[in-house]
């Protein structure tokens, strides 16, 4: 799933699972960003925040290269920290609250009651609670077409792994010209992180594009330099606009290993590897971070439009980043197994039962009463041999 338990450590501390990351011009504020983190899969209505950790966005002005090809980030950055207190009594016999605090670039602070849709200061206002997950996928068939190798989805018969569950959303909408300051951009790379609280302080997980940790470091069997290591916690560990040289080359491997195997599942190869066996996409995919041009109004269907503008030598014509109704697995897959030109390739689940929204906060309110979720009996029926899941 797009973020949703990536790796050991996701599993063991879900309050610092990153779900999904996403970022776009506010559809309602011309000039503004909206950045939202969801964290903690499977929330309940009534889950809080961690009051042991850092939510963390970092924004910084970004460049396109064509070496590569990929995108650069600038030295400046504008980072929006999120720190919430201990659940305190609430209002209501037997309840509870909790309440939070963003730290804007410039040391700006704005404090807020978690749940609290009105919190804003000038060129900024927030919003952290609880909201139903928006993010959708067939996830049982995304892990039989890796299990057997070939491309599983049945169109029609496409089922939302994720239906009726919650997450902890925080959303931040920045006035860029106030808060960045003007000139800023107009491209910007946007990543989210959470760290551990006071010093010293221990990245626990970072995300920027979605299904990079899940879908192209993930699974390990095609890796032939790297097939015994379990690289998702490394990499969550990475600042993201500086990685460690000293595993670059792991990271490298696994990408061009994983990626090969995408491109190969329509049995033609769109994506031949250079000379020294790198796959064009892996230098993009380790500059792993949204990129949002924020000189273009909102779009729905910006995802990887600006990066595959890049890869087609074109101009980009949308804002790009990534809106909260864009259907990313279908995009991705599109891309990674059929090229540039591919034809569509569809999960068949196309969106939540409830879309997110246009106003503010965006994300809808959680199901007070979600499903319970088997993950691993839905792995293992998806794995199984091909005739036991040709009914």
């Amino acid at each position: 799933m797009s973020d949703h338990f990536s790796g050991p450590r996701a599993l063991a501390e879900p309050a610092a699972d990153i779900t999904d990351v996403y970022a776009f011009p506010s559809p309602e504020r011309p000039g503004h960003l909206v950045l939202v983190m969801n964290v903690l899969p499977l929330a309940a209505a009534t889950s809080l925040f961690s009051d042991a950790l850092s939510y963390r966005f970092r924004v910084r002005p970004v460049t396109a290269v064509t070496a590569g090809p990929a995108f650069e980030a600038g030295a400046d950055e504008y980072a929006f920290t999120f720190t919430f207190t201990a659940p305190v009594q609430g209002n209501g016999s037997g309840t509870v609250a909790q309440y939070g605090t963003c730290t804007a670039p410039g040391g700006q602070q704005l404090s807020f009651l978690v749940g609290d849709e009105s919190a804003q200061a000038p060129g900024l206002r927030v919003f952290a609670g609880p909201r139903l997950d928006p993010f959708f996928i067939d996830f049982a068939r995304h892990i039989a077409t890796q299990a057997q190798e070939k491309l599983m989805f049945r169109p029609a018969e496409g089922v939302n792994a994720l239906e009726g569950q919650n997450v902890l959303s925080i959303v931040v909408e920045v006035d860029t010209a106030t808060v960045l300051g003007p000139g800023r951009g107009p491209l910007l790379g946007a990543v989210a992180e959470t760290v551990t609280r006071g010093e010293p302080s221990a990245r626990m997980e970072r995300m920027g594009r979605p299904e990079i940790k899940n879908f192209t470091l993930q699974p390990q069997k095609f890796d032939t330099v790297n097939r015994d290591l379990e690289i998702r916690d490394l990499y969550n560990a990475e600042d993201t606009f500086s990685l460690n040289p000293a595993y670059v080359g792991a990271y490298r491997a696994r990408l061009n290993a994983n990626l090969a195997f995408f491109d190969r599942l329509d049995g033609k190869i769109d994506w031949p590897l250079d000379e020294a066996g790198n796959h064009p996409l892996t230098e993009l995919w380790l500059a792993d971070f949204l990129v949002v041009d924020m000189s273009k109004p909102f779009s729905d269907d910006g995802y990887l439009e600006i990066e595959t503008a890049l890869l087609a030598g074109r101009q980009h014509t949308t804002c790009g980043g990534r809106s909260l109704n864009h259907d990313m697995v279908d995009t991705y897959y599109t891309l990674m197994v059929g090229g540039l030109g591919g034809a569509r390739i569809s999960d068949g689940v196309d969106q939540v039962t409830r879309p997110a929204t246009r106003t503010f906060p965006y994300l809808v309110s959680p199901n007070p009463n979600p499903p319970e979720l088997d993950l691993m009996a839905q792995i293992a029926a998806a794995s199984a041999p091909p005739q036991e899941t040709a009914a």
